[in-house]
């Protein structure tokens, strides 16, 4: 696990803004630069040694095959609408292949009870992000929603309707759960089990996407922000925060490559050397604001992009 590998000391934390390429400014708002005093391990399920419970479930219970490479053409953005339920259900079953209910439901269990030291960790820079969803529109798909510890930042805001999408239906009860504690009418909620490859939403439905260290686990990022942008509405957001590889020939870059592979395997599909920023920018959102800041003591995923994309 990456506990037991010794690396030297990360270089001390220096928030750093990427310099603008493009006109990338949300109807002339920018994103506030986050200032982040946190420790950060990275997401609900994604980081190796984040919670050593749920780094051990994969050798408990081997992770299903691998799904097959996925053909970007055929995807839910490409077929009729009254073809895309049944096409939602074999890509949930090519992305996210069944595994034993009591592995998915002990690793839920997991989840929610190793992971709430990060959320208190990193609660002072996902506020600042979330605020940019004051006065924004009311539907809202939260993508990755695992047990829900965004929730608490924006759920609480008048007529207020989500869907939170994930793989794992045992991620519901606790989902529920962060709703009522936030605020939010369990009228108001619906648990939908799917993936980012095929998110059961209609085209241009929903005012806000949000994902929070989700990109790094997906099988296809590019098909997954394909379908973020298809159920947007026109002038919709998606709000982002993902941890990205280390700039090419860097030592962390050589690290992250090295232990790539371990990752994957017992972090849930996590890759710690996507360029997840160039993925955002390349998709042809009409606005983007695309910051970066290198987190201080979460040395192995310590680079991190963060942001609003406007359709």
């Amino acid at each position: 696990m990456l506990g037991m590998v010794a690396l030297p000391p990360p270089p001390v934390a220096r928030p750093s803004r990427r310099p603008p390429s493009t006109a990338l400014l949300r109807r002339g708002r920018t994103l506030a630069s986050l200032p982040c005093r946190c420790r950060c391990r990275c997401g609900r399920r994604h980081l190796l040694g984040a919670s050593s419970a749920a780094a051990l479930l994969p050798l408990i219970a081997p992770p299903s095959p691998a799904a097959p490479p996925i053909d970007p053409d055929v995807s839910s953005f490409t077929v009729p609408p009254g073809t895309r339920s049944s096409m939602r259900d074999v890509m949930l079953e090519r992305v996210h292949p069944s595994r034993p209910d009591w592995y998915e439901e002990l690793y839920a269990t997991a989840m929610d009870k190793g992971m709430k030291s990060y959320e208190a960790e990193i609660a002072g820079y996902k506020a600042k992000l979330f605020s940019q969803l004051m006065a924004t529109g009311k539907n809202i798909l939260e993508l990755g929603v695992g047990t829900g510890p965004n929730f608490k930042y924006y759920a609480s805001s008048n007529g207020v309707n989500i869907i939170g999408v994930d793989p794992n239906k045992h991620m519901e009860d606790y989902a529920r759960t962060a709703a009522v504690s936030a605020g939010l009418p369990l009228s108001n909620f619906t648990f939908k089990r799917g993936v980012a490859e095929s998110l059961p939403a209609e085209d241009n439905s929903m005012d806000v996407v949000i994902g929070t260290l989700v990109l790094c686990s997906v099988s296809n990022i590019e098909m997954a922000l394909k379908e973020i942008n298809r159920v947007l509405k026109p002038g919709g957001l998606y709000l982002f925060i993902e941890h990205v590889a280390a700039p090419d020939d860097s030592f962390l870059r050589f690290v992250q490559g090295a232990l790539d592979p371990l990752q994957q395997f017992v972090a849930d599909g996590c890759h710690l050397t996507r360029k997840t920023g160039e993925n955002i920018r390349d998709v042809g959102f009409s606005n983007l604001t695309l910051d970066s800041v290198r987190l201080s003591n979460a040395y192995i995923i310590s680079p991190h992009v963060y942001g609003v994309a406007c359709k």
